[in-house]
């Protein structure tokens, strides 16, 4: 599987940013991508996901409400629309994704353990105050 991440970027709080990660190469129908982050010196909190069987979405508290997933098949891509952003959503923000099938429950517990198989790049998201 590979998986390309784009979109990050600078952005002054309270501003928008959309990520993008374009997958290929599932051997399976069902999956998950999901994003995932890191700031410097933290560890890393699984984000948000998206199952492929029916669509099922996953966002941690700290993003609940301001942050949107989404996918469009037929480009084979995720997007992350974040918007409302603070200088605590600074961090890499990495694209990632787990074959098999997953609903509701089971993708929040692969999201929160970000134990995903397949990673792509990270890309940086810079939030000032």
């Amino acid at each position: 599987v590979q998986l390309q991440a784009s979109g990050g970027g600078l952005v002054q709080a309270g501003g928008s940013l959309r990520l993008s990660c374009t997958a290929s190469g599932f051997t399976s129908n069902y999956y998950v991508i999901g994003w995932v982050r890191q700031a410097p010196g933290k560890e890393r909190e699984g984000v948000s996901s998206i199952t492929s069987s029916d669509g099922s979405t996953y966002y941690a508290d700290s993003v609940k409400g301001r942050f949107t997933i989404s996918r469009d098949d037929a480009k084979n891509t995720v997007y992350l629309q974040m918007n409302s952003l603070k200088p605590e959503d600074t961090a890499v923000y990495y694209c990632a994704s787990e074959q098999g099938l997953y609903y509701s429950g089971s993708v929040a517990s692969l999201t929160r353990s970000a134990e995903f198989t397949s990673w792509g790049q990270g890309t940086l998201v810079t939030v000032s105050s």
